[in-house]
């Protein structure tokens, strides 16, 4: 059993910042480190797409869009991803979702609602 808990979403104002949280648990745990993981983000009516990976320690990849803004990284010994997001946009919210892949396993999280707005 894989299971993969965001957290810190939510209200923040055009050009502040939030840190999405994703915490994993389950059978992944005991090779959390192996897996590559990824957020990506899902707006009313539009297809979700991809923000962010990072494959390893310091392998990472970010939309183009985006990058310069967002960063991500990892504790694995918190089994955790991390998702920094500075100088928002409105257009930036969406659900954002943790992803974790290894081969052809891939599970998912729930999401959290992040909403930049004055």
């Amino acid at each position: 059993q894989v299971q993969l808990v965001e957290s810190g979403g939510g209200l923040v104002q055009p050009g502040g910042s939030l840190r999405l949280s994703c915490a994993a648990s389950g059978s992944i745990s005991t090779i959390f480190s192996i897996y590559t993981m990824g957020w990506y983000r899902q707006a009313p009516g539009k297809q979700r797409e991809m923000v962010a990976r990072i494959r390893g320690a310091s392998n990472t990849n970010y939309a183009d869009s985006l990058k310069g803004r967002f960063t991500i990284s990892r504790d694995n010994a918190k089994n955790t991803v991390y998702l920094q997001m500075n100088s928002l946009k409105p257009e930036d919210t969406a659900v954002y979702y943790c992803n974790a892949g290894l081969n052809s396993l891939e599970y998912w999280g729930q999401g959290t609602q992040v909403t930049v707005s004055s």
